[in-house]
């Protein structure tokens, strides 16, 4: 009885989350909505870009998310189609010499952006869905080019590392 009573307790603890977890990614069912519609469901974005035959807006789900959403209107402002961003494909697009706002254009805002010492630029990292612990990382130069991009292990996992060690 009592171990019936706390997992009631326990799920009405939870309830009130669920609504909050819907927004997180589009619906299944995005296909036709309206703007207004996709706002209401996943929140403000972001960002909005203007593209050749309508506009896309952007939902970024960090700093400790593992996911950007993409949603494309078309010229009639209804919803076409919907991508999560941050893959390893689009990671491997990322070339030496692009610019900043190219590298916004495939994966969007970063999760976390950290300055480079002696004023050499500045290291944005993505958090990706992947099995390791790792976060896709550009490191772009004071005239916002592209200097490197690889995979590096973030915070909390070097932390984790540090304490297995012991």
């Amino acid at each position: 009885m009592r171990h019936r009573l706390l997992l009631w307790c326990s799920l009405l603890l939870c309830l009130p989350l669920l609504p909050s977890c819907s927004s997180y990614s589009p619906p299944d069912a995005l296909a036709g909505m309206s703007r207004e519609e996709v706002v209401a469901r996943m929140g403000p974005p972001d960002m909005e870009r203007r593209m050749d035959a309508g506009s896309r807006l952007e939902f970024p789900r960090g700093p400790y998310g593992k996911h950007t959403w993409f949603v494309y209107f078309d010229a009639a402002g209804r919803a076409s189609r919907a991508e999560q961003v941050l893959t390893e494909q689009n990671f491997s697009r990322i070339d030496v010499g692009m610019t900043q706002d190219d590298v916004r254009q495939l994966l969007g805002r970063p999760g976390e952006a950290k300055a480079l010492g002696r004023a050499r630029g500045v290291v944005w990292s993505y958090r990706f869905e992947n099995s390791f612990c790792n976060w896709f990382q550009v490191e772009l130069s004071l005239q916002q080019k592209v200097r490197s991009a690889g995979y590096g292990q973030p915070p909390e996992c070097q932390a984790r590392d540090d304490r297995s060690d012991r």
